[in-house]
Formats: C-alpha cells, structure tokens, sequence
C-alpha cells in the first residue's frame, strides 16, 4: 500500500503533501532533516495532518497531483490546525 500525506510545520506555517510506501519512516525524515528537499529548509516540527491509501505507485501519484491541485489545496487548507 502507497500512502498520499499531508504535513502541517506549525511554526512555519506550511505544509507538503507527499507520497510514500513507508509513511512512518518518511514522517521522521522530513523531522530529522535527513531528506533533503522543501521541508528541509522549515526548522520545526512535522505534524501529520491527512492521510489515505492506495493500491499502486501510479494512483498514488495521480492522487498527489490532485491534492497539489487548485480543490486539492483548498481541502488541505480547510484541514490544517489552528
């Protein structure tokens, strides 16, 4: 099962949306800073704030790129804790 995300860095006030086969072990690289990308540069921690799963690769980059979309944005928006 492939796992699409979202994270929420309260103190910087941002969030990613990924996807991964190892949800947890993603979550600690993004908190570590050992991946080196986007939330690297947010000191802070990494709140897991959505999730949902699927069958393959491919449906988890299709829906990645619908939750990266214009609606896919707003819902993650509408989710993030205040």
């Amino acid at each position: 099962m492939f796992k699409i995300y979202a994270i929420y860095n309260k103190n910087a006030n941002k969030y990613y949306i990924g996807q991964s086969i190892n949800l947890a072990e993603r979550i600690k690289q993004h908190n570590e800073h050992t991946f080196k990308g986007y939330t690297a540069g947010f000191p802070g921690e990494w709140e897991l704030i959505y999730e949902e799963s699927v069958a393959t690769r491919p449906e988890a980059l299709k829906r990645e790129k619908q939750l990266k979309s214009g609606n896919g944005r707003i819902f993650i928006k509408s989710i993030i804790p205040e």
